[in-house]
């Protein structure tokens, strides 16, 4: 989710490109143990200049060999320029830090695999989705056949039933993402067992209920794409790392202010929060040139601040035994709570506790993922004000402006992020995408240094 400066291109003559910017925005793919395993790239195409915008321009002479495509003195079309912008912002590395080392599945134009700028993205790290809608001939298949043949990696996009356009590229498809919301229920179990004994991964998208995820867990899906991970759901589904009553009993003592000998007393009533505090204090961004051996110690390095945020967060860790930068619950939680934090500090007049409250908006926003029940009654439990509780139950206020604009992003609706935009002025829906991008690279590094969430581990 990010605004990238587009380097002028080399070969383009007379027009300078570097004005042409694009945005992004990810969405987690998640695995069949519920880890995430990618993310999709919504692409924000960015806006040629009027008098350049001519599209009817002349086309790639797609008869050439594919290496040729982009000859020397050969001006590219307005098509192939913002072609171009998108791979270019796509190698940056708002994108790159994003992405966290997982794969990115990005949709592609005819335009853009007939272009040679395709060759920038590293084959090992994207995933190419070929759209439904694309125009399938001769060109196109000896271009994918030479993509392929440098170890480029191919998914069907937006399938819903076998067509045409289907056949022809199946073949050389390594996943076949099929959109669960739009195909008919009684087609799946079948399209699901002629691709799965063809060799493809089922990638099911727009699962959004655990139900549906159930379901297609069972057809033999692979991979999943959705936000079915993010509701609520039956304590038996989710279990949190630590007692649910110790994580809130110690954010309530934190809301108080409370001394060292009442946080030690605290957190020794609970010997896994003292293991994950331990290994919070001696990370490598907290660590003080000695090692920490008391919790004393601990929480004195730690900070309550530090405290506070590291014991929100975890409230979404998942009890399984995995890394915190694969946890896609912790990991839009985290997003979404610094994205907040980062975009109240550029609105007017916002200061410090505004800044605490929008974090503290962002993490809560969907905490009855976790705990289930009402999202209302969780909330007075924890005891945030106001201003927070009406922002996340009722979309009030400059913070629920910011929520809702966080959770289009989060869609890759950028219709809607304009039109909130426009409440939020002076903040941009490049700037949003930016932040958005800028907020995943932050809650996906495993250790970090003073402001972050490290690497915990049960």
């Amino acid at each position: 989710m990010t605004t990238i400066a587009i380097e002028t291109l080399s070969h383009s003559g007379t027009t300078d490109d570097a004005s042409l910017t694009a945005s992004y925005a990810r969405q987690p793919i998640l695995n069949r143990d519920g880890m995430l395993c990618g993310y999709e790239i919504k692409v924000r195409a960015p806006e040629l200049p009027l008098a350049d915008a001519d599209l009817t321009a002349p086309q790639a002479n797609t008869d050439l060999p594919p290496e040729t495509d982009a000859l020397p003195g050969r001006a590219p079309t307005p098509v192939q320029r913002v072609a171009r912008a998108i791979v270019r912002g796509l190698v940056q590395g708002d994108v790159r830090g994003a992405l966290t080392g997982h794969p990115a599945y990005v949709d592609v134009s005819r335009e853009l695999l007939l272009d040679d700028a395709i060759l920038r993205l590293p084959a090992e790290r994207f995933m190419l989705e070929l759209p439904s809608s694309l125009e399938v001939d001769d060109a196109l298949i000896a271009r994918v056949v030479y993509l392929h043949g440098r170890r480029y990696r191919f998914a069907l996009d937006d399938v819903t039933q076998p067509n045409e356009t289907f056949a022809k590229l199946l073949p050389y498809a390594e996943v076949v993402k099929i959109d669960v919301t739009r195909t008919p229920r009684a087609l799946l179990p079948k399209l699901a067992s002629v691709l799965k004994s063809a060799g493809k991964l089922l990638l099911a998208s727009g699962v959004d209920a655990q139900a549906d995820f159930e379901t297609l867990h069972e057809l033999g899906f692979d991979r999943f794409q959705g936000y079915y991970f993010a509701r609520a759901q039956s304590s038996a589904t989710r279990r949190v790392s630590a007692p649910r009553h110790a994580l809130l009993n110690l954010l309530q003592l934190l809301a108080g202010d409370p001394t060292v000998a009442q946080l030690e007393a605290e957190l020794k009533l609970n010997p896994v929060l003292v293991m994950h505090l331990m290994k919070l204090a001696n990370s490598s961004g907290l660590a003080v040139g000695h090692k920490v051996t008391t919790l004393r110690d601990a929480i004195n390095a730690t900070g309550t601040d530090r405290i506070a945020r590291w014991t929100q967060l975890l409230l979404y860790a998942d009890g399984r035994k995995v890394a915190l930068e694969d946890d896609p619950l912790l990991q839009l939680a985290a997003t979404r709570a610094r994205f907040m934090e980062l975009a109240i500090e550029r609105m007017p007049e916002a200061g410090r506790d505004e800044a605490d409250a929008a974090f503290l908006t962002g993490v809560f926003s969907f905490v009855d993922a976790v705990f289930g029940g009402s999202l209302e009654n969780t909330l007075n439990i924890l005891t945030l004000s106001r201003p927070i509780q009406a922002a996340i139950l009722h979309r009030e206020g400059r913070l629920g402006l910011l929520l809702s604009a966080v959770e289009a992003l989060e869609g890759g609706a950028w219709e809607r992020v304009a039109t909130l935009c426009e409440r939020l002025a002076p903040l941009t829906v490049e700037e949003v995408a930016q932040m958005g991008l800028a907020a995943g690279a932050w809650a996906g590094v495993a250790d970090r240094s003073a402001e972050g969430l490290e690497r915990i581990e049960d």
